[in-house]
C-alpha cells in the first residue's frame, strides 16, 4: 500500500513539473497573419478555420490581412514572432519559390518557419476578359496573343506567386509576349481582368467566379492533372496540347521555429479536424478550394516537391525580382 502511494505521488509529481514547464496552449488569442488581401481565397480559409477554432481553444483566433511584396511581408511577420501565439497562411510564392526569386529575403523559408498543416490545393484557371479577348479555347488565346502589338497584359496576385509564374511558364511555352501587372491578392487581380484593365490572368477560382457569372470574365482551362469538380467542361492546360503548364496553388499553416512540438501536434490535429467538417468541406468545395489535411511531414514533401519542380523553371526563364 506504501509503494503504491508513493508512487501515485511521484506520478503527481512529474505531472505538476510537467503541467508548469509546458502550460496550456494557448493562452491568449491566437493571430493568424494571411498574407493577400481581403476577400481573398486564403482570406477565406483563415476565417472559416478561425470560426471553428476559436470554440476548441477557448481563446479568438483572429484574422490578420498583411498583403504586399507577394506574401513576402505577411510570412516575414510570422517568422519573426515570439509570442508562441501567431501563425501563418502561406503559399507557395513566399515559402518554395520566393528564395529563387530574391537574391536577399527578410527571412529563410526553410529555417525561419515549420509547416504545421496543409489546407487546400487548387489548380490556377486561365481567365480572359470576355469583351476584350474572343478567344474561347486555349488554342484560340495562343493564336490571338501572338498577333498582340506589345503582348498580353495579365494580372496576378503577386510578384511571385503561383499566378505569375504559371503564365511566364505558360508564355515561354507557347510563344507569345506578355506584361506582369501584379496585385496585392487575387479580388483585386480578378477585377483587373472584368474591368479590362489587362486581359488575362491565372490565378484560383474563388475570385474569379463572380465575374464569370456576371460574363466579364471567360474560363478557357484549368492547371491541374485533372478537371477541376464544379468547373467540369474546362479542359486541363494538358488536354489543351499543353503538358508542362501545370501548377497547384496550395495553402498551409505555418509556424515559427521555436514552437513547441506539442503545440505543433495541437494545432495539426484540431485543423485536421474541422477541415473533415463535411459543411466546412462544401463551403470550400464551392469556392473551388479543395481540402488536403494531412501530417506536418506531408506537407513538407509538398514544399520541397515545389522547391524541385519550379526552382529550375524559375532559374531557366530568368525570373528575378530584385
Amino acid at each position: 500500500m506504501q509503494r503504491r502511494t508513493a508512487l501515485a505521488s511521484l506520478a503527481a509529481l512529474a505531472a505538476a513539473r510537467g503541467s508548469r514547464a509546458d502550460p496550456p496552449w494557448p493562452q491568449r488569442a491566437v493571430r493568424i497573419v494571411v498574407p493577400s488581401a481581403p476577400g481573398s481565397s486564403l482570406d477565406l480559409i483563415a476565417r472559416a478555420l478561425g470560426e471553428r477554432l476559436a470554440p476548441r481553444w477557448g481563446r479568438p483566433v483572429l484574422v490578420e490581412d498583411r498583403p504586399g511584396a507577394g506574401g513576402v511581408l505577411g510570412l516575414d511577420i510570422a517568422a519573426k514572432a515570439r509570442d508562441g501565439h501567431t501563425l501563418a497562411l502561406g503559399f507557395n510564392g513566399p515559402v518554395a519559390f520566393a528564395p529563387f526569386l530574391y537574391r536577399r529575403m527578410p527571412y529563410d523559408p526553410a529555417r525561419d518557419l515549420l509547416p504545421v498543416v496543409m489546407t487546400t490545393s487548387q489548380p490556377n484557371v486561365l481567365a480572359v476578359n470576355a469583351a476584350q479577348v474572343p478567344a474561347r479555347t486555349v488554342a484560340e488565346f495562343v493564336a490571338w496573343a501572338r498577333r498582340r502589338p506589345g503582348g498580353v497584359s495579365y494580372s496576378s496576385l503577386g510578384n511571385g506567386s503561383s499566378a505569375h509564374l504559371t503564365m511566364e511558364l505558360f508564355r515561354h511555352e507557347a510563344g507569345f509576349d506578355a506584361v506582369h501587372v501584379p496585385y496585392n491578392g487575387s479580388p483585386p487581380a480578378a477585377l483587373a481582368v472584368a474591368q479590362g484593365e489587362t486581359e488575362a490572368s491565372f490565378m484560383t477560382a474563388p475570385a474569379l467566379l463572380p465575374h464569370v457569372r456576371n460574363h466579364k470574365i471567360r474560363l478557357l482551362a484549368v492547371t491541374g492533372t485533372q478537371r477541376l469538380h464544379g468547373l467540369d467542361e474546362l479542359p486541363t492546360m494538358a488536354q489543351a496540347g499543353y503538358a508542362n503548364v501545370q501548377s497547384m496553388a496550395w495553402n498551409g499553416l505555418l509556424a515559427p521555429a521555436g514552437t513547441p512540438a506539442a503545440v505543433l501536434a495541437r494545432i495539426n490535429a484540431d485543423v485536421n479536424a474541422v477541415l473533415h467538417e463535411p459543411a466546412l468541406r462544401e463551403a470550400l468545395a464551392a469556392q473551388g478550394l479543395a481540402v488536403v489535411g494531412g501530417s506536418a511531414a506531408d506537407f513538407r514533401r509538398t514544399i520541397d516537391a515545389d522547391i524541385q519542380r519550379w526552382g529550375p523553371v524559375i532559374t531557366r526563364l530568368g525570373i528575378r525580382l530584385d
